[in-house]
């Protein structure tokens, strides 16, 4: 059985019991990087298992063909990213989707993901939204990526890098409105968690000034409606 398991996204208490039981119990760890997963299982007691194998961006097809001869002889493979959920902005679709297809049994250890913590997290409606990934870094590209979703109404979020938030809160200010309501959560679990909230055009003035360190996921409201509930996240019918 392939499981997907969830990985802390900072703070370890935040490690999930059955998470913790599919790790000691498969004979074999594919992961992004196995130095850090060997640290991660190091600290919470658990033996090397059998095998440990890198499955991370750029050489999905080649590794996800060795773990699928795996999982053909029965092994249990448990799959982890560095932070968070297999598959949410990091490998493990595309061997979920051939498991799936050859008809192998695939199961989820849930537990931490950044961008579900940030959307409840920035105080913006939670009845609907819509996960965006990264943006794209050049500017014609990264435009349109917001254009794209200039007319929804679900609440969005993407991730970025420290180094570029700045830039990226204004270009999505400049498509989807300067007053556009937004939260920017940064490094989410750990010591110096804090969410800073405001328009677009606000937060790109702040960053642009001053860029933060660390993790960040960005949530942006969706264009309003004329009719909408502030009180529970939900929308009213039109």
């Amino acid at each position: 059985m392939l499981h997907l398991v969830a990985t802390p996204i900072g703070n370890l208490s935040d490690m999930p019991p059955r998470a913790l039981e599919a790790l000691r119990g498969a004979s074999v760890v594919a992961c992004e990087d196995t130095r850090r997963t060997w640290q991660l299982l190091a600290h919470f007691g658990i033996p090397r298992p059998e095998m440990m194998l890198s499955y991370r961006e750029g050489q999905e097809r080649s590794a996800g063909e060795k773990i699928l001869r795996l999982l053909r002889e029965g092994r249990d493979v448990a799959l982890c990213t560095d932070a968070g959920m297999p598959c949410v902005s990091d490998p493990g679709f595309r061997l979920v989707r051939d498991a799936v297809v050859e008809g192998i049994p695939v199961t989820v250890e849930p537990g931490p993901c950044a961008a579900v913590a940030a959307l409840v997290l920035s105080g913006l409606p939670t009845s609907s939204w819509t996960f965006l990934g990264f943006p794209p870094r050049k500017p014609g590209p990264e435009r349109r990526f917001f254009e794209a979703e200039s007319e929804s109404v679900h609440t969005l979020i993407f991730y970025e890098s420290p180094f570029r938030i700045g830039k990226t809160l204004e270009a999505a200010a400049q498509v989807l409105g300067a007053d556009r309501q937004a939260a920017v959560c940064l490094e989410i679990t750990k010591k110096f968690e804090r969410v800073e909230r405001g328009t677009l055009d606000a937060l790109a003035k702040k960053f642009l000034a001053s860029p933060p360190k660390g993790e960040i996921v960005v949530v942006v409201a969706g264009k309003q409606r004329e009719k909408h509930s502030a009180d529970d996240g939900t929308d009213e019918p039109d």
